[in-house]
């Protein structure tokens, strides 16, 4: 695995969490067992003493002294034999020993091991250790007897020795031993746990561009779902900006290609003719071309940042109120042109909504640009914004043609135009109006106008808390 990887990362930080916990507890627990040890040892060597103290006591103190002479009774110590060093037997009799002395210092009995050892001195009792020659040794010296004996228990720190490097190779050896072992079983682990991973790299890399599939895992872990899903969401917006991106590719290329062919082939006619009159006319005709090109891209510019003002904002609190008097005013030079009579119902208290002004304000504004080119001169449009019932209303009213209710849905496809409809739109203006009313959770209805003819055209949203 390469270094830095997740599994080698996840890997080496679970053999180190293992060997921060287990190797400080082998350490306390291989301290605990030599104490353990040392005490059982301590013990071992002053019950030897007071048995033989017991053993002495039986005997008789005048029947050793008798037996002693000069040099004391020495115990001898068994050699091991050639054999023994051959089949590496130990023995331990070496290790190990005893000294009785009497009150006066005197050596009564010895081990053969020990017998160069000095009497202890006076009230030198308990546990002491000594150098005799090349070793050292523990000794445990009784309290002298009533009838005058002091008993001296000995153990070479061989044994001893001898334990603590079995203890070492008992505790260090199995982690020497299970660590590898170990790396390459958590290894194997770390890869199975993995394989959602795997699994998700694998199908990422054989998607298809474009794709509306669902990523699904088999099997896949509760920490994989939000990425899963994150990725799903994430995908989901991407192809919904690509679907717009090309919606509106086309719909600019489908849209400004007739007024363009217009405009050259009035300029060509105008470049071809030498009468003036015909040369003005193709300009003028030129112009117009030139103009409602100006307005269809202008109204295509307005659905892209329409869409554009929700993906990249945040929503905020926004007074309708407010914005319908913003749209008003920005429309008065095509309201005083229109010859139309208009009616604005607006509340004196704000009228709070959750979203994006600019939104709002092209929605608002394409009904009522709408309203104002699809009624004749000397008709009448009324324009209201108000709250009923928790909801924000916003009602669009004319006295014009109207539209049959059968074919009111289709009026909300994009360049759809009613056949006699006034005005030089293009059928794009009720297309954003109902994109911003998606975007804001609004509903929006093509109703009967109350004036007994015409439309009314109603735009309902939740009220902000």
């Amino acid at each position: 695995m390469r270094p830095g990887s997740l599994r080698s990362r996840l890997r080496w930080l679970i053999l180190g969490v293992i060997a921060v916990v287990l190797l400080p507890l082998g350490v306390l627990s291989f301290k605990r067992t030599i104490h353990e040890v040392d005490e059982l040892s301590d013990g071992r060597l002053a019950q030897s003493a007071r048995t033989l103290q017991t053993m002495i006591g039986n005997v008789g103190l005048e029947a050793i002294r008798r037996k002693a002479g000069e040099g004391g009774v020495v115990v001898p110590i068994e050699a091991k034999s050639r054999q023994e060093l051959l089949l590496h037997e130990e023995t331990y009799e070496s290790e190990v020993g005893f000294q009785v002395f009497d009150m006066q210092g005197r050596l009564l009995m010895v081990t053969g091991n020990i017998a160069d050892l000095p009497p202890p001195g006076k009230d030198r009792v308990g546990y002491e250790d000594v150098q005799l020659g090349h070793y050292r040794w523990r000794l445990f010296t009784l309290p002298a007897t009533p009838e005058g004996v002091i008993i001296r228990s000995a153990e070479r720190y061989d044994s001893r020795r001898d334990i603590t490097r079995a203890l070492w190779m008992e505790y260090a050896l199995p982690p020497l031993i299970a660590l590898p072992l170990l790396a390459l079983l958590v290894g194997w682990a770390v890869k199975r746990g993995l394989r959602p991973l795997d699994a998700l790299a694998a199908l990422l890399a054989s998607r298809k561009p474009g794709s509306q599939e669902t990523l699904t895992v088999a099997d896949a872990p509760r920490e994989l779902e939000p990425v899963l899903a994150a990725l799903n969401d994430q995908f989901a917006r991407l192809e919904e900006a690509l679907e717009r991106e090309r919606r509106f590719s086309a719909d600019v290329a489908h849209e400004l290609r007739t007024p363009l062919a217009s405009t050259m082939i009035n300029l060509e006619n105008a470049e071809a003719t030498r009468d003036t009159h015909e040369a003005d006319v193709a300009l003028a005709g030129a112009r117009e071309s030139l103009a409602a090109l100006a307005r269809r891209v202008e109204q295509l510019l307005s659905l892209a940042r329409l869409e554009a003002s929700f993906r990249d904002g945040e929503r905020s609190t926004v007074d309708l109120a407010a914005v319908a008097r913003t749209v008003i005013e920005e429309l008065s030079p095509l309201i005083a042109e229109s010859d139309v009579e208009l009616d604005v119902e607006l509340p004196d208290r704000p009228v709070p909504v959750r979203g994006h002004e600019v939104a709002l304000a092209a929605l608002m504004r394409n009904l009522l640009e709408n309203a104002l080119r699809h009624v004749p001169g000397g008709g009448r449009v009324q324009f209201a914004v108000a709250s009923d019932q928790g909801k924000a209303v916003i009602d669009v009213i004319d006295n014009g043609e109207g539209i049959p209710p059968e074919r009111r849905a289709a009026v909300f496809a994009r360049f759809h135009r009613e056949a006699g409809s006034r005005g030089d739109g293009y059928g794009l203006g009720l297309s954003i109006v109902q994109r911003a009313a998606q975007l804001h959770g609004a509903s929006i209805e093509l109703l009967d106008s109350p004036f007994g003819r015409g439309l009314r055209v109603s735009v309902r949203m939740p009220l902000a808390a």
